[in-house]
């Protein structure tokens, strides 16, 4: 046996001494023909010895797999003995882990959770909205076009630059009583800053009922902030102007990095504004098919990016889009 250093050899000597014309395996068959007293003596003698030669063949197995673990193996052979290489696990996208937080949250507060295009049309997009051709607040949203013939009604094509067209085509579907949010991707041709991109992510708010007033709206938006920010994040709520609300308002939160103390993120006013909201307009209600002297209703949108800047202290949007690891693994 210590003179067997291959398996071949090691095949060869089992195949002599276990195999079906091995000798023991001769003197087992032949057991019958003995008397019984010599039968037991010569069984119980051929199976002790062959027990012996079972244990060092399975001994010289492993020692032949263990002195040639380490050699070099044929071409296309996998070496099983040596440690699996590791493999990188992924995780859900920050941006991905807010919007799906913030799904969870609205529609805890009773809001259904609905998606529309991106490549918009621009009657949904503006004109439905409340925003004319020539309107000035189209300055505000810097527009990427489609290059597409008009349809037969002269409505042309663009990438949708917030998600509040889903406000008009729901309204066309369905009717009140209406809560909805909407998440989802939006453009506008813009330099891109710490707090700016010109792809983004946005979710929309809508709600329409018979007696909504703008308590109902500030009660949604103040839950929201203790939910996601924590009770002691101060929030604020000032006067604006957007077409498709009246009256409209901003809300801001505090800023993470300063503690409203100020800073390059904050353009050192100590708060970031995160949505604007207001009751809908009754002309946007119309244009929905909804009368606006038996329904009201309240709206708001967000910036989803700008959300875990605020909870996380993060100082610039970009990092989300950059790529790198080393971020991106701290979520």
């Amino acid at each position: 046996m210590d003179a067997i250093t291959s398996r071949e050899e090691l095949d060869a000597w089992r195949i002599k001494y276990l195999g079906k014309k091995s000798a023991i395996l001769a003197i087992l068959k032949g057991l019958g023909s003995l008397p019984v007293e010599e039968r037991k003596v010569a069984g119980a003698g051929a199976n002790s010895l062959k027990n012996e030669l079972e244990a060092l063949l399975k001994e010289k197995e492993a020692s032949l797999a263990g002195g040639q673990a380490g050699q070099d193996k044929a071409p296309g052979a996998v070496d099983i003995t040596l440690p699996g290489k590791p493999v990188d696990l992924g995780h859900i996208h920050p941006i991905t882990q807010v919007l799906y937080e913030l799904g969870e949250i609205f529609t805890s507060m009773g809001f259904e959770v609905v998606e529309g295009p991106e490549v918009e049309w621009d009657y949904y997009n503006f004109e439905a909205l409340n925003i004319p051709k020539e309107h000035p607040a189209r300055d505000s949203m810097q527009t990427f076009w489609v290059d597409a013939p008009p349809a037969e009604d002269g409505r042309e094509m663009l990438l949708r630059t917030h998600t509040s067209p889903m406000q008009i085509r729901v309204m066309e579907k369905q009717k009140p009583p209406l809560r909805i949010v909407v998440p989802g991707r939006v453009f506008r041709y813009e330099a891109t800053d710490a707090t700016h991109l010109h792809m983004f992510h946005q979710i929309e708010g809508l709600a329409i009922d018979k007696g909504i007033t703008m308590a109902d709206l500030k009660g949604s938006l103040y839950e929201f902030s203790r939910r996601f920010f924590g009770p002691d994040r101060r929030v604020r709520f000032r006067c604006d102007f957007f077409p498709f609300v009246e009256p409209g308002v901003e809300m801001a939160v505090e800023c993470a990095v300063c503690h409203g103390s100020g800073c390059r993120l904050c353009s050192q006013s100590g708060w970031i504004e995160i949505l604007g909201a207001g009751m809908v307009h009754p002309r946007v209600l119309e244009a929905g098919g909804i009368d606006p002297e038996e329904y009201s209703g309240f709206a708001f949108g967000m910036g989803i990016e700008r959300i875990p800047l605020l909870r996380y202290g993060i100082d610039d949007i970009r990092l989300f889009y950059s790529n790198d690891l080393r971020f991106l693994r701290q979520f």
